[in-house]
């Protein structure tokens, strides 16, 4: 398999979708490990398998009804493996296998036969002590954003996934982007106060829009920078509420088609009215009450 992941938006070719088929039962408080999910479980409104299994389905029909191959990470049986994302990613040409936390290394398995496809020569395997995971890897053509947490108080958080040693290693295995890294607020009970990654409060659009929430970032300059390089008149500002909902984690198809939460109504209006994107609206709440939405239970493999 050729892989080629330049940016978030251009025509997509094939992906990976996670797999719903097997969840195993709801987890315990103690259990969760991101701040949705154990607001989801205190509440008593984590969703059932059957409500994700079929949220799912109808985002693969809308991927393939665009012309794009899905692939699906073998089942493991009573495992959570709706995000595809966090398992691996791609930068240009480079599969980057990441270092999960522990209570997901089982994932690992369910993607041998996709790892087994790309040459070993364009794998590149996290090492040890460098955390980073794909949700807080955005790209936008020469530059990578990097969603990341450097306090003394890193470990913590369970919320808390990507380092500064990853960081280095991006710097280092891909010297020709500009790697930008964004600290962001961590939280693992409080989701409207902590976020789990990058793609979770900034997401480009088109060709030179951005979706972002302001107070996401722990350095006001982080915000500054994205406002400088998109330009403040092509930017969607969301709420906190919007926020809870993980409203910037949509996903393009295309420059011009979007896949989007149909709740999500003020940003879906105004991608279609004043960014003339094509909206495919898709019930995706119950997967988002287990920590993530569309960005998250995807893994691109090929963008032409």
């Amino acid at each position: 398999m050729i892989l080629n992941i330049k940016n978030e938006t251009s025509r997509l070719k094939a992906v990976v979708l996670g797999n719903p088929y097997s969840m195993g039962q709801k987890p315990e408080l103690k259990e969760t490990f991101d701040a949705k999910s154990f607001y989801s479980v205190l509440n008593d409104d984590y969703p059932t398998q059957q409500a994700v299994i079929e949220e799912m389905k109808v985002f693969e029909n809308v991927l393939k009804k665009h012309g794009v191959q899905v692939f699906r990470p073998y089942e493991i049986e009573n495992y959570n493996q709706i995000y595809a994302r966090d398992i691996a990613f791609v930068i240009d040409e480079k599969l980057i296998i990441a270092n999960l936390i522990e209570d997901r290394k089982k994932e690992l398995e369910a993607f041998e036969q996709i790892f087994n496809s790309v040459s070993e020569n364009k794998i590149i395997r996290v090492a040890e002590d460098e955390h980073i995971e794909g949700g807080d890897v955005i790209l936008w053509n020469e530059f990578m954003f990097v969603g990341t947490y450097k306090k003394p108080d890193y470990p913590h958080y369970k919320t808390a996934r990507t380092n500064a040693k990853a960081i280095q290693m991006l710097k280092t295995k891909f010297p020709d982007k500009w790697v930008i890294d964004m600290e962001l607020h961590k939280n693992d009970s409080d989701p409207y106060a902590g976020v789990l990654h990058l793609d979770c409060c900034f997401q480009p659009v088109g060709k030179d829009k951005a979706i972002i929430y302001k107070d996401a970032f722990i350095n006001p300059r982080n915000y500054e920078t994205l406002i400088d390089l998109f330009g403040r008149k092509n930017i969607f500002e969301i709420t906190k509420d919007e926020f809870f909902y993980m409203t910037p984690n949509i996903f393009s198809i295309a420059p011009d088609v979007v896949v989007s939460e149909e709740n999500f109504t003020r940003l879906n209006r105004h991608m279609r009215d004043e960014w003339g994107i094509q909206v495919e609206e898709i019930p995706y709440q119950n997967i988002s009450k287990m920590g993530g939405l569309l960005r998250c239970s995807t893994m691109p493999l090929i963008r032409e």
